[in-house]
């Protein structure tokens, strides 16, 4: 209130001196006013413009932090520079953002000032530049911002292109990273990644053997960098995942890669392009080669904890965009800042958006629903091959023949029920007894299918937390 009060009647040092502190100590919404009321009454004065400059840039307010960034550049304030290439990077405007940071490294020279960080960050730009001359034009047809934590609820896979889940589920773990696995359309083999011995996140597979999951091997033995969200084509052969490393952009990139059988490895990753890839997260890259459609997440653009799940046409031919001189267009292909602006003009993608949409073959699982089993909180069953632990199995297989008997008898007390509320007093005295026996005979046949089901969900509860 103090800093508000002394602008209220002119700057004076005390004001200054307030307001560069909330600067100093990153209050950069508390300090912005106050500079604001600086920079108009001293509008070629080179420090307000930077200290406002930045106050907008670390607000998020682009267009006003580059007017003020630039007169502070203007007035040979080097910091300026290292700001604006900032700006122009998140807007795709690399190019400048690569003339901002040569002349910030110039700057530093001249000073003796250590520069090979802001060299390395020239590089990245270099290469987002490079990056973004190779647009790809793909169609992306749909999103739709999710909880980060909730973000597998949005990838809609046919389950004849296999299933993820997550990695709890997986593993019946209660705690567990928020990372996806993929399981092939036999559910014999599944990818997943988890911490390795370097404390990095790398990709592994094991095969179903049985009623266990074992053999787990690495997907890239010697690769160090961090890998997580792994997806496999119907081929068994091609690889999405997504990396810290390998030459990423920034965050995760998506990369592709494909099993070289004959020497039992894969080949080297293939950096995707735009938009797929960004400064930002961009991961779990999944396509469905039934529905002909396929996704991926990224936190471009996204508060803290959301992420935008993007549903695009796949292109086996990855075809580039034809650059006609329009850097703007390009860049904002490139960007994704329109996903309409990728669209094939008269094209309709309602019924392709409508598939996409609908859960994991819901219609089909309703058919193959052989019977659903509560394991715990986090678990159903509904098939005999749900199962991890084969005692579990022919336990329940004995519920499940026990309740059959019962659900017979029941049909037959029914049965006698009717015929005795109808009845006249002989036929319902030759009934009496035979619907006593029927309800001892259901209830032991009842509590016997109880407790054999106990036993088959205890003995399974045992083989999840086991794994």
């Amino acid at each position: 209130m103090i800093l508000f009060a002394g602008f209220a009647s002119g700057v004076n040092a005390q004001s200054l001196e307030q307001a560069k502190k909330l600067y100093n100590d990153g209050s950069y919404e508390e300090a912005k006013p106050a500079f604001e009321k600086l920079v108009g009454q001293s509008p070629h004065n080179s420090s307000y413009n930077l200290w406002y400059g930045v106050c907008c840039y670390e607000t998020g307010e682009w267009e006003p932090a580059e007017k003020y960034l630039l007169i502070a550049r203007d007035r040979k304030v080097a910091e300026a520079s290292r700001y604006l290439a900032n700006i122009y990077t998140v807007q795709y405007r690399f190019e400048e953002a690569v003339e901002m940071w040569e002349s910030y490294i110039e700057q530093m020279r001249k000073k003796k000032e250590p520069a090979e960080a802001f060299e390395q960050q020239l590089a990245q730009v270099e290469k987002l530049q490079r990056m973004k001359e190779k647009t790809e034009d793909v169609q992306v047809i749909d999103s739709l911002v999710v909880d980060k934590e909730q973000f597998l609820s949005a990838y809609f896979l046919n389950e004849d292109c296999g299933k993820m889940e997550s990695f709890g589920a997986h593993f019946g773990l209660s705690e567990a990273p928020a990372t996806a696995v993929y399981v092939n359309p036999k559910g014999d083999q599944a990818y997943y990644a988890r911490p390795s011995e370097n404390g990095r996140y790398a990709l592994y597979t094991h095969s179903r053997l049985m009623d266990a999951w074992s053999d787990e091997k690495p997907v890239f033995p010697s690769d160090t960098a961090e890998n997580n969200y792994p997806f496999v084509l119907g081929d068994g052969l091609t690889l999405y995942f997504a990396s810290k490393g390998n030459g990423s952009i920034g965050g995760y990139d998506l990369f592709v890669t494909r099993y070289n059988i004959h020497n039992a490895s894969y080949l080297a990753p293939e950096q995707m392009g735009m938009p797929f890839n960004s400064p930002a997260n961009d991961y779990l890259m999944v396509v469905d080669e039934v529905k002909g459609a396929g996704w991926f997440a990224s936190d471009r653009n996204q508060p803290e904890g959301k992420v935008c799940i993007y549903l695009f046409i796949p292109d086996e031919s990855r075809r580039r965009l034809e650059n006609s001189g329009n850097d703007d267009w390009l860049r904002q292909r490139a960007m994704l800042s329109s996903i309409r602006e990728t669209w094939v003009s008269g094209r309709n993608y309602a019924s392709l958006i409508q598939s996409a949409r609908t859960p994991p073959a819901s219609a089909e699982k309703e058919k193959k629903k052989e019977f659903e089993l509560i394991v715990n909180d986090r678990t159903t069953y509904y098939t005999w091959n749900d199962f991890r632990s084969g005692e579990a199995k022919s336990f329940y297989e004995k519920a499940a023949g026990l309740k059959k008997q019962a659900s017979s008898v029941a049909d037959r007390l029914e049965e006698a029920r009717g015929l005795y509320a109808e009845g006249s007093a002989s036929v319902r005295e030759q009934l009496s007894a035979s619907i006593l026996r029927a309800e001892k005979e259901w209830e032991s046949l009842a509590r016997q299918a109880s407790e054999w089901e106990k036993r088959a969900r205890n003995t399974e509860n045992v083989q999840l937390k086991n794994k």
